[in-house]
């Protein structure tokens, strides 16, 4: 079951079936974005609301989030490509993942995991950094969207635009 008070100061400790006894400190306000250089376009929760990662995501450790994120996810214990908001198949295994070197301690999961935890209010500059310029490099997609397909087609490169949705950026460019 999903927590559900968390303010600045809670020390929040991680035991599911890819992390055994990590904790961290919130040291910001929940969705309080303290880096004027990251600026996503979707929160944790309307990511998983919209279908992001064929709902299967987050499976194991809820209770590491607000309760409320759930309430209208779309999730799966299994890959539902239908689930994404597009309906097309969107993810690599984890172990894909791991060998392009995309997974960065203390998230072993991912940039998503990553973001929810900033967005939770975790502080961590270092990391924070690195995962935020992966971010900011994921914007040239948008910019392939703009350039090669019209205006209101939203249905031009679904992979795409998937693709943006689950880095928290507008997949409806």
């Amino acid at each position: 079951m999903a927590r559900k008070a968390f303010q600045v100061g809670d020390v929040i400790t991680v035991d599911d079936t890819m992390q055994s006894d990590y904790c961290y400190r919130l040291d910001a306000p929940m969705g309080e974005i303290s880096n004027t250089e990251f600026q996503p376009h979707l929160t944790p929760v309307e990511m998983l609301e919209m279908g992001c990662f064929e709902g299967k995501y987050l499976n194991d450790c809820r209770n590491e989030f607000p309760a409320e994120w759930f309430t209208k996810a779309k999730l799966s214990d299994t890959p539902r490509p239908e689930l994404n908001y597009f309906g097309i198949k969107s993810r690599q295994p984890l172990s894909h993942w791991r060998e392009k070197g995309w997974i960065i301690a203390p998230d072993p999961r991912g940039w998503f995991q990553w973001y929810c935890r900033y967005y939770l209010g975790r502080r961590l500059p270092q990391v924070d950094a690195v995962q935020i310029k992966r971010w900011k490099g994921f914007a040239r997609h948008a910019g392939q969207i703009r350039a090669n397909c019209e205006p209101g087609d939203v249905f031009c490169r679904p992979r795409q635009r998937q693709a943006l949705l689950q880095w928290a950026h507008d997949p409806l460019v």
